[in-house]
């Protein structure tokens, strides 16, 4: 049998898991992003987690290689390229310096990166629901916003690699500080992060009683919010409707370069379901140009939310 490891690293966790190319993801090993504050140490724990993951492949079968979907991943170039939502500034060199890791521990594997949100849509098309679509967009929306383009059935990268960057695309002139260095990107509105800035304005703004008034400053998540939401708490349901209007203009932004046929939301923010799609679903209509309209479904990814940016990043490998 074949296998391959899957990397997805995000602002907060990451998460290695050994698939096979069936796309059954048969082990995963997850530790904190943030708990790393050298990158050295950081490429140390994920050299040790996937030499655990190999290990446990019988010496009959083939380890084809480890993928990795990482922010700002480059596919060309093999790296992490200034990700505004790590800790690790600059460029890490992911190719270069796990390669010779892993096979200083035994394992001569090729190592493939992509951008962690290409690895999401490529499970989707793999292994989800975009199994049959062509074109769509995939937008993942945790402590960041991400973005992966399928255009005619490929993944767009671009001349850089860093094609459908559609989180930093300025959808409020003048606004909100972005970790990338600018002002009024979609992911400082649209993602985890970004709905609880929402939150915390809105409660400034307005003397109203809230469920979100008992939450201290570091407690208040996009979880609690959209626990609040489902209890009617009148603010949080604001803030719902707030980031479905601008994701509506950022998607519609994006789908009138792509004309997709679908969108998929994947990752904490998108769990939320209807609460953040029915709204969504009623704006984009408004946003889009007029020959686009009601031509774009929008779903939730159909795929576990940790599974599919593994299951695409390691089918880099299956290529």
């Amino acid at each position: 049998m074949n296998y391959s490891l899957g990397i997805d690293i995000g602002g907060t966790n990451t998460n290695i898991g050994l698939t096979t190319e069936e796309g059954n993801v048969v082990a995963v090993e997850t530790f904190k992003t943030k708990a790393f504050d050298k990158v050295e140490d950081y490429l140390d724990e994920i050299t040790k987690r996937v030499v655990i993951l190999c290990k446990k492949v019988e010496p009959k079968d083939t380890i084809l290689g480890v993928g990795i979907g990482a922010p700002n991943g480059n596919y060309y170039n093999g790296t992490i390229e200034h990700a505004p939502n790590l800790q690790f500034n600059g460029i890490i060199e992911l190719k270069k310096e796990l390669e010779p890791r892993l096979k200083q521990e035994g394992f001569d594997l090729k190592v493939t990166v992509t951008n962690d949100a290409n690895a999401a849509a490529m499970g989707e098309m793999i292994y989800g629901k975009a199994k049959f679509v062509k074109d769509f967009l995939m937008i993942t929306l945790g402590t960041g916003l991400g973005s992966g383009i399928v255009v005619g059935g490929k993944l767009v990268y671009g001349s850089t690699g860093f094609a459908g960057e559609v989180g930093h695309t300025i959808v409020e002139p003048n606004g909100r500080q972005c970790n990338c260095g600018r002002n009024g990107c979609l992911e400082r509105y649209c993602s985890a992060t970004g709905i609880v800035i929402t939150a915390k304005e809105k409660l400034e703004e307005c003397a109203a009683c809230s469920l979100l008034r008992e939450y201290d400053e570091n407690e208040l998540t996009s979880k609690a919010i959209y626990e609040c939401a489902l209890k009617g708490d009148k603010i949080a349901l604001e803030c719902f409707d707030y980031t479905a209007r601008i994701l509506a203009r950022g998607i519609a932004n994006a789908a009138e370069v792509t004309s997709p046929r679908k969108v998929y939301l994947f990752g904490g923010l998108a769990n939320s379901g209807e609460l953040l799609i029915n709204p969504l679903r009623k704006y984009l209509e408004e946003e889009l140009y007029t020959v686009y309209r009601n031509t774009i479904e929008i779903e939730q990814s159909g795929l576990k939310e940790a599974d599919a940016a593994i299951l695409g990043a390691a089918a880099l490998t299956f290529e």
